[in-house]
């Protein structure tokens, strides 16, 4: 009976691959985006795509490739390859008129595919990552390959479906089994297998680093090892998941693509308070929040419809979240143009969205149309107007912050409102709220032009002299009859005399100038005025001789309800005092509004100074349209962006988080998914782990990392066969572990937790553990560090202060960026300098000392504290081999210490030290310093 069922399935198989042959399945149909794209991207587009398009052709969209030429006549003629003259001039002889024009010409391949191409009616195709997300279906056993299994040997493997632990399992077996079934190499063929899985301790240890970014004790891998239930390793995921160290491990990988400093770049490089952004993160990411939300309020959180009754703003952890966008780089040098570099500030903003959020190289848009992807030159600026009318301007100060008061101005600042509600409904008095908060909406000094006896100082402030003048031009003065100003003065009898609509014009308001006054804000009552107006301003200072008066700053509003108008009541002067307040503060977004409101003009070919059509908020119409029902600000961009038809959003979250597990992205450029980046190697489990992260994840990152780490993929043990490593040394079929080295705050973090240095306390302002002396060259500012004191410098990395013209110098040997710009993946090197740092960096050495200290009160025998040490560290026993070479390094350097006590006492800082004690010192840090150590196994 056997020699039948084979003789029927060998007919089954006959017949259905007949079926397929008449149904065309195996029609040598050419793809556009796998065959066509990437010949035209390497040999054509240089010439004719977004950049050039020579001859008037372009192969950058359908419509411009099928368009006629320069000559009058198309060069692709979709159906008929002959008549296409494209094709002629790609197989011709003369090196004047082949195409590609001088470089070597294209194979007889390569042509074949175009002319087969062509003659197909040359379709275009959509890049795949521009495409919808379609949930595929997941490949379990009893699919179609596996039913055939019987016939064909190698496609169903029933031990590898056993090995599976969910869904992600069964894509990266398809693919394995695909790869075995497709190739010729029989060595590939042979070994590529799913490998066992990880033991315990190594296992607990690679996803707490993961997950937390921090090691397990001794006592939590003991627990695990010896807990026998089922589902023991899903009890440590939960716990690690509902660890607030999670939430700092996860916040760390955002601080690179926030481009988070805690200094504000450029030259003299001074000192920004916007740590309370990345405690807003940690909170962000321990909440699980959404991420569709976690976007939309870095984006648009000033924008969030939910209003605080009071201040009349959303919450202060949306406005808080914005400061994604406020990490941006000040340029304080004298001389600088504050508008140039606040366009630098708007350009940055939207290259950073699409690096971020969409994984796409939109920056080069800003200069012509993209070359390989369907981005045009205009749509950059599109994009950009949804930035363009933020607040930010360039200034020193920062501004818009959100004012912190705290204490007894925290309590004067609710009765002011108390005050203001029993006068008028919020809406009545909307200005005076947020003005009390941000400081905005006003006009900055460098508003003001048409200098006399007058100048910007420094680039900074508004200056003026006696009988100096300069114009604040349209002023919608209609329903605003109180001015703010804050000035400076060190003069007394000063007048400044605002003027309409010229220097002789009528006289709107004349202001004593207080002296002395430092950055002093006043309120004064103006007359109402109709209209939009030039606002001429003029000093009187006769007594000033050459001493500035300098203005910060000018807002117009209206009177608050019940007050008089010509003289300030006892609420505006309690406002007044308010404004003169110092809180603490963070920077955030706000849009302007009215006279703030800003148009955007494209720049030819990039330059700012070159503005030519003017065009309004709008996306890519090859990514998604916009809604109509859909705000066109950055919250209205926000919701396009989470929409569930966006093919990238999700795809671009999903492929970092799995970058961040498995130490490569299913796209390895995690910055590129476009054209120009790598082929997903799992495709399919790359759309179905995006679709679940919509759909049955609610967007929410927990889910979606649990999925990932409870796969048996995940799980696999990262030794493998030579030949494993030989057939696949990138680990791209996913048949082994990750082995990627720590991130350089997990190295740090690390030592200090394994010590027992480590001091968990969260948020706060960033602090300044031990670095080494002449690091920072501050110019002008006189800025130093300040170590921090004994328990705050041993605090987790991420809370190390970041100075962008010199970063934390252990952080950057292990490949931290500057983060001047938004830095989405960091390249691993290999250098001396970083065992340099682990053996000699004080924070190292002093977690080594500690660590000796630990075990010699553990163990007796050098031995036996070396025992333990590693296996407080590897959280494993020793190798006998590893104890030799240690033992002996710990015999020699004992014996030098004995003959040479003064460094002893050196490492040790203290007199009296032991020989003995900074021996095993230093075999500590030779532990700490191990690759196995410094490697996620």
């Amino acid at each position: 009976m056997k020699p039948k069922r084979l003789l029927i399935g060998g007919l089954g198989t006959v017949v259905l691959l007949s079926s397929f042959s008449m149904l065309g399945v195996f029609e040598q149909k050419v793809d556009y985006n796998t065959q066509i794209k990437p010949i035209l991207n390497k040999q054509c587009i240089a010439c004719h795509g977004g950049v050039k398009k020579t001859a008037g052709f372009s192969l950058l969209f359908r419509h411009e490739a099928l368009a006629p030429t320069k000559s009058g006549k198309p060069a692709i003629v979709p159906g008929d390859a002959d008549a296409s003259e494209m094709i002629r001039r790609l197989t011709l002889d003369d090196p004047e008129e082949r195409m590609p024009l001088d470089g070597p010409p294209l194979s007889e391949d390569e042509i074949q595919l175009l002319r087969d191409w062509v003659d197909q009616g040359a379709e275009w195709g959509d890049h795949w990552a521009y495409t919808p997300v379609e949930k595929p279906e997941v490949p379990r056993p009893g699919s179609f390959w596996d039913q055939l299994g019987s016939v064909i040997p190698g496609l169903a493997e029933s031990d590898e479906t056993a090995w599976a632990k969910n869904e992600i399992d069964y894509f990266v077996l398809d693919g394995l089994r695909t790869v075995r079934d497709t190739t010729a190499d029989a060595q590939l063929a042979k070994t590529l297998r799913p490998s066992a899985e990880a033991s315990r301790a190594t296992l607990l240890r690679r996803v707490s680093l993961d997950l937390t970014g921090l090691p397990p004790t001794p006592e939590q891998v003991s627990a695990f090892v010896n807990d026998t239930s089922p589902d023991a390793y899903e009890k440590q995921v939960d716990r690690l998941l509902a660890s607030s160290a999670y939430g700092e491990k996860w916040a760390g990988m955002w601080l690179d693509l926030a481009r988070y400093a805690d200094t504000k770049g450029y030259e003299r490089d001074p000192g920004r308070q916007i740590w309370r952004y990345r405690d807003w993160l940690i909170k962000a990411f321990n909440d699980d929040k959404p991420y569709n939300l976690f976007l939309t309020e870095q984006l648009a959180g000033d924008l969030m419809p939910n209003r605080d009754p009071l201040t009349g703003l959303p919450p202060d952890d949306q406005l808080v979240a914005t400061g994604f966008h406020r990490n941006t780089m000040n340029n304080d040098e004298g001389g600088t143009q504050d508008e140039e570099f606040r366009v630098a500030a708007v350009i940055d903003r939207v290259n950073t969205t699409w690096d971020v959020f969409g994984g796409t190289t939109f920056a080069c848009v800003q200069c012509h149309s993209h070359p390989y992807d369907p981005f045009t030159h205009e749509e950059y600026y599109k994009y950009m107007a949804f930035f363009n009318n933020t607040r930010d301007e360039d200034v020193t100060t920062d501004t818009p912050t959100l004012r912190f008061y705290k204490d007894k101005d925290s309590v004067r600042v609710q009765e002011l409102y108390s005050w203001m509600g029993r006068l008028a409904p919020p809406g009545q008095t909307a200005q005076q709220r947020q003005f009390l908060r941000t400081l905005e909406p006003k006009f900055n000094s460098h508003a003001l032009d048409q200098y006399q006896k007058a100048s910007l100082l420094d680039a900074k402030f508004f200056g003026i002299l006696h009988e100096g003048s300069g114009r604040l031009p349209n002023v919608t003065l209609t329903g605003q009859n109180r001015l703010l100003i804050a000035w400076s003065n060190e003069t007394p009898g000063a007048t400044l005399t605002i003027r309409r609509d010229s220097l002789n014009g009528p006289v709107l308001v004349s202001l004593p100038v207080p002296a002395p006054a430092r950055d002093t804000v006043q309120i004064f009552p103006i007359p109402e005025v109709a209209g939009r107006h030039n606002l001429f301003f003029r000093l009187d200072n006769p007594k000033g001789g050459n001493k500035w008066v300098s203005i910060k700053w000018i807002a117009f509003q209206r009177a608050m309800p019940g007050q008089s108008a010509h003289r300030l009541g006892a609420v505006e002067m309690e406002y007044a005092l308010l404004l003169n307040k110092r809180p603490q503060s963070t920077p955030i977004l706000l849009d302007g509004t009215g006279d703030l409101a800003r148009p955007t003009q494209v720049f030819d070919r990039g330059n700012w100074l070159v503005k030519t059509k003017r065009v309004q908020p709008d996306v890519p119409k090859s990514i998604l349209p916009l809604s109509p029902d859909l705000p066109r600000n950055r919250l209205g961009l926000a919701r396009w962006m989470t929409d569930r038809k966006h093919p990238l959003t999700a795809r671009v979250a999903v492929n970092r988080f799995w970058e961040q597990l498995f130490g490569t992205g299913l796209v390895e450029t995690v910055e590129d998914l476009g054209t120009q980046g790598s082929t997903p190697t799992h495709r399919a489990l790359l759309d179905y782990l995006a679709a679940e992260f919509m759909e049955t994840d609610g967007w929410r990152i927990k889910k979606m990392l649990r999925r990932m780490v409870l796969s048996a993929t995940y799980r696999q043990q990262s030794a493998a066969p030579a030949a494993l490593v030989t057939a696949d040394p990138t680990n791209k079929y996913l048949a082994r572990g990750p082995r990627v080295r720590l991130a350089a705050e997990q190295v740090r973090d690390q030592a200090l937790a394994v010590s027992g240095l480590l001091n968990p306390k969260m948020y706060g302002p960033s602090v300044m553990p031990p670095q080494p002396d002449g690091i920072w060259q501050s110019p002008y500012n006189g800025e130093s560090w300040k170590l921090s004191d004994a328990t705050d410098r041993n605090r987790r990395a991420l809370y190390t202060y970041w100075k962008r013209t010199a970063p934390y110098p252990s952080m950057i040997t292990f490949d931290s960026p500057s983060r001047e710009f938004c830095q989405v993946r960091r390249l691993r090197t290999n250098t001396p300098l970083q065992a340099l740092v682990t053996l000699n960096d004080p924070v190292y050495v002093e977690a080594a000392r500690t660590l000796a200290d630990c075990v010699r009160e553990q163990a007796r025998t050098p031995e036996e504290q070396i025992k333990a040490a590693f296996r407080r560290v590897a959280l494993r026993e020793i190798e006998p081999r590893k104890l030799a070479v240690l033992l002996r390094l710990y015999r020699n350097t004992e014996q030098h210490y004995r003959q040479h006590p003064d460094e002893a006492q050196q490492l040790m800082g203290f007199e009296q030290a032991s020989p003995a004690l900074a021996a095993l010192t230093v075999t500590t840090n030779t532990v700490l310093n191990l690759d196995e150590v410094i490697t996620k196994e």
